[in-house]
């Protein structure tokens, strides 16, 4: 089955959907929100025109399957997610589900496949930016969203991610109950497609990549360190408690931790993307009494993750004996590492050698919701796609060609499942 004729629908796909998801900037395609409920729209329409059925799981994502098949009927799924972070770019997740479709036109306009069913899944709600929290859409139809998830709101309207999700259909109630929505005895395999994130695959020249593994993360959104706002010209050092400099003491730490774990050869990747004084109050001339900060590890271990979220807290009582300080932290949000089935992965590494597609086995920094459906015992398998400038900014710029070698081997890999 050559997949490569499809690519004018390929580039079709994606020049619409940016269309109608631009913000002017980047695209915009908020999770549970109008920009992804309008991507989900479109590709439905799109699927109903090439005769395929389209129907709703009871956590709101969108499924996709061959007109004749059985809903108890097992069957490979192939799925991403459709959402965006703010501003973002377009082929995060849209290219997973994209390629999935490919593949299930491509059988229903030539007459099925080699292998097994295929369904196609879009996830609603993969990325954290708007609640806090990823892999919504996956975690509730896993049974694994509980109230407190459901309780997180909206970056801005502060409405509760239960709320949203029971505007698009979702059974709340039941996501609430942590009920597995899906008989998982019906899903053969899951293979997800995605875009790269990081630059490994660029620098290396690498058209496609087989994905090993997914690290996971401890994080929390918002931490606050409370100390005294003072005027800056009259309190000495010793007598300060200058929540910025004891938030500045914590990151320098961390990063000195970092860098000796590394050298020992320990996976880890730790950020702090938000820190922030309060608009409303801060001064150049006032030292400043409240600081807000997110902090993030990742790492293939969790015994590493452990480890070093555990340093980290001890820091934190450190620093707050020394500088006068309080740390304060709203819940941990944990995502647990996985590791992709080994005979999928070798599947999809013969896929590239019989097509002389040059790839490598590499590992994934981003989550992914296939760390989900793996950790759920599913056997799971992921194939990367080369991309440029990185990834969650508007300048993700995936050549079509790329990505069109991506879903040949993936609908090849499809093929040899058993």
């Amino acid at each position: 089955m050559d997949l490569m004729q499809y690519r004018e629908l390929a580039e079709q796909i994606f020049n619409d959907v940016r269309e109608m998801s631009f913000d002017g900037v980047g695209v915009t395609r908020e999770s549970y929100g109008q920009g992804e409920s309008a991507a989900g729209d479109y590709l439905t329409r799109l699927a109903q025109a090439e005769g395929l059925a389209v129907e709703a799981d009871r956590a709101a994502n969108i499924l996709f399957s061959p007109p004749d098949l059985a809903a108890d009927t097992p069957a490979v799924w192939v799925g991403s997610h459709i959402d965006s972070v703010p501003q973002g770019g377009n082929y995060d997740g849209l290219a997973g589900v994209v390629a999935g479709l490919l593949c299930l036109i491509a059988r229903q306009r030539e007459g099925g496949g080699k292998g097994p069913p295929l369904r196609v899944v879009a996830f609603r709600g993969e990325e954290s930016a708007w609640f806090g929290k990823a892999y919504m859409g996956s975690s509730a139809l896993l049974g694994k969203l509980g109230q407190a998830d459901l309780d997180l709101t909206q970056r801005s309207t502060g409405d509760t991610l239960a709320q949203y999700m029971e505007r698009v259909g979702a059974d709340v109630q039941a996501i609430r109950e942590q009920e597995v929505l899906v008989d998982l005895g019906h899903i053969l395999a899951y293979l997800e497609l995605h875009i790269e994130q990081g630059p490994v695959m660029v620098a290396r020249g690498l058209p496609v990549a087989v994905v090993s593994g997914i690290r996971g993360n401890i994080r929390h959104n918002r931490i606050e360190c409370l100390g005294d706002a003072q005027h800056s010209g009259v309190v000495p050092r010793w007598l300060r408690h200058d929540a910025m400099f004891a938030v500045s003491d914590l990151v320098m730490r961390l990063d000195e931790h970092w860098r000796v774990l590394l050298e020992r050869g320990t996976d880890l990747v730790v950020t702090a993307g938000i820190v922030q004084t309060d608009p409303a109050e801060h001064s150049i001339s006032r030292i400043p009494g409240r600081v807000s900060f997110s902090l993030e590890a990742r790492s293939k271990s969790t015994d590493t993750l452990e480890a070093f979220y555990q340093l980290m807290r001890a820091e934190c009582a450190a620093i707050s004996r020394e500088r006068g300080v309080k740390f304060e932290f709203d819940r941990r949000v944990f995502s647990e590492p996985a590791t992709m089935d080994t005979q999928i992965c070798d599947i999809l590494s013969k896929a590239c050698e019989q097509r002389g597609v040059p790839y490598e086995v590499i590992p994934s920094g981003a989550g992914h919701d296939a760390s989900l459906f793996a950790n759920a015992g599913i056997p799971s398998g992921m194939l990367f796609v080369r991309n440029q400038n990185g990834s969650h900014n508007p300048r993700e710029a995936m050549e079509i060609e790329d990505f069109m070698l991506g879903v040949q081997v993936l609908a090849d890999a499809l093929n040899q499942l058993s």
